[in-house]
C-alpha cells in the first residue's frame, strides 16, 4: 500500500498545505495537536471534502487531482472510515449495522469474514442490541467491524479512542493490532496521543499548523529531539526495534537485543528470535561518564552523545547514539555542567525502565493482546 498525498485547502483563516508519501503497508499515524489539520487530510482522502488543490493517490491510482479534474466519488474509493463518535445507525441493531457494511463491499471479499471478525472484536453477545444500549467502547468496536466488512483497501481512523477511558483504549488498540496482523488492512490513524502512536504506528507524519513538520518511521521520528516541541517533552523517548535472544526463567525476565546492546525486560511469552517493539522514555534514562557499578538498574548501554537540545528551565535533552539506535535522556542543566558533557563524548546510558509496546513482526500469526510491561530496576 502506497500513499501519495498533497492537499492544499483553506478553512477560513486556517490553511492546510500538507504533502507526504508512504510506500510501506501497515499503520500510518497523522500526529499533532487539535487544529493541526489531521482530520481535514483524511476527509480529503476519503472524498468527504474536495481540496482547493493537490492530489490523492493510493497504490498509484489517482482518486483526486485538481490539475486534471479527477475526483472519484467517496463511495467508489473503497476506503473505510471510523470516526471519533461511532456514527452507528440508531434504528438498526448491531447485526444490521454490520451487515450494512458488508453490503457496501460491492461483491468484494472482506479481509476477515463476518463470524471471525465478530469473535475478534468480542461483540457476539451484542448483535441484537441497538447502539443506544452500548457503551462507548462497544460502539467503537461495532463501528470498526462495520468498516472492515465493507472490504476497504484502506481504513481511516479519526481519533477513535479520544472519548474512551484507559481500559477501553487498551482494548481497541489490541483489536487494531490484530486487524493489522491478521487481516493485513492498511490504516491511517489520526491521534494527538503519543502513546497510541508509538504502540500502533509504523510510519508517522507530524503535523504543525496545517503543514508536515516531519514524515518518517516511528523509530526515526521519536529519536529526533528537535521535534519535541511538537511531539511533547513529557512523553518523549525512543521507540526501538528489538529481538528476543534469551529468557531467564528463574527471574522472569527476557533479554531483547537492540542495535546498541541487550536490554532485560519482564518475561515476554514469545520464542527466542521473535521481534518486539520497545520504548524507552527520556525521563527513565540517566547518564554516566564511566561504567557504573553497584546500582540496581539492569540495563546499561554504552553510546556517544550525538546531540544536545537546550530549553529554558531546569531540563535539557541529550541524544545518545547506541549502534544504529538512539536513546534520549532528560537531565538538568546542572548535571550537564557538573559532568562536563558535550557532543561526541562517550557515555553510559542507565535505563531505569523499558516498556515493551508490542509484538514487532507483522504477519507472525500472533494475535494475543499486546504486552505493556515496564522493566523494574
Amino acid at each position: 500500500m502506497s500513499l501519495d498525498i498533497a492537499i492544499r485547502h483553506d478553512l477560513g483563516d486556517f490553511r492546510v498545505n500538507a504533502s507526504f508519501r508512504v510506500d510501506e503497508p501497515g499503520i500510518t499515524a497523522l500526529f499533532g495537536p487539535s487544529g493541526a489539520g489531521k482530520s481535514t487530510i483524511i476527509a480529503a482522502m476519503a472524498g468527504l471534502i474536495t481540496p482547493d488543490s493537490g492530489h490523492v493517490r493510493i497504490d498509484g491510482e489517482t482518486l483526486f487531482d485538481s490539475a486534471d479534474g479527477t475526483s472519484i466519488a467517496a463511495e467508489r474509493r473503497q476506503i473505510g472510515y471510523v470516526f471519533q463518535e461511532s456514527r452507528l445507525f440508531p434504528h438498526m441493531d448491531v447485526q444490521r449495522n454490520l451487515t450494512f457494511g458488508a453490503r457496501r463491499a460491492g461483491g468484494r471479499s472482506a479481509a476477515i469474514a463476518f463470524d471471525p471478525l465478530v469473535e475478534l472484536l468480542g461483540i457476539g453477545h451484542l448483535l441484537q442490541r441497538r447502539p443506544v444500549n452500548l457503551s462507548g467502547g462497544e460502539r467503537q468496536r461495532v463501528a470498526l467491524g462495520r468498516a472492515v466488512l465493507a472490504a476497504p483497501r484502506l481504513l481511516l481512523l479519526d481519533e477513535p479512542l479520544a472519548a474512551l477511558d484507559q481500559d477501553r483504549r487498551q482494548e481497541i488498540m489490541s483489536m487494531l493490532e490484530q486487524l493489522r496482523d491478521v487481516a493485513r488492512i492498511p490504516m491511517v490513524y489520526v491521534s494527538h496521543a503519543l502513546d497510541e502512536v508509538t504502540r500502533l504506528a509504523d510510519h508517522m507524519v507530524v503535523l504543525d499548523h496545517g503543514t508536515v513538520a516531519a514524515s518518517d518511521t516511528v523509530y526515526a521520528i521519536t529519536s529526533r529531539i528537535d521535534l519535541f516541541p511538537l511531539t511533547g517533552r513529557f512523553e518523549a523517548g525512543s521507540v526501538l526495534a528489538g529481538r528476543i535472544v534469551e529468557h531467564d526463567q528463574n527471574h522472569h525476565l527476557s533479554a531483547v537485543e537492540i542495535s546498541g546492546g541487550r536490554l532485560w525486560v519482564p518475561h515476554i511469552d514469545r520464542p527466542e528470535g521473535a521481534q518486539v517493539r520497545i520504548r524507552v522514555r527520556a525521563r527513565d534514562v540517566m547518564l554516566a561518564t564511566a561504567p557504573p557499578a553497584g546500582i540496581s538498574a539492569n540495563n546499561i548501554v554504552a553510546g556517544t552523545i550525538s546531540a544536545i537540545r537546550r530549553d529554558d528551565g531546569a531540563y535539557l535533552d541529550v541524544r545518545i547514539a547506541c549502534g544504529a539506535d538512539h536513546l534520549i535522556a532528560r537531565i538538568t542543566h546542572r548535571s550537564l555542567a557538573r559532568l562536563g558533557l558535550s557532543e561526541g563524548q562517550p557515555v553510559h546510558a542507565v535505563i531505569k525502565s523499558v516498556t515493551v509496546e508490542r509484538d514487532g513482526g507483522r504477519g507472525s500469526g500472533h494475535t494475543s493482546a499486546s504486552i505493556r510491561r515496564r522493566t523494574p530496576e
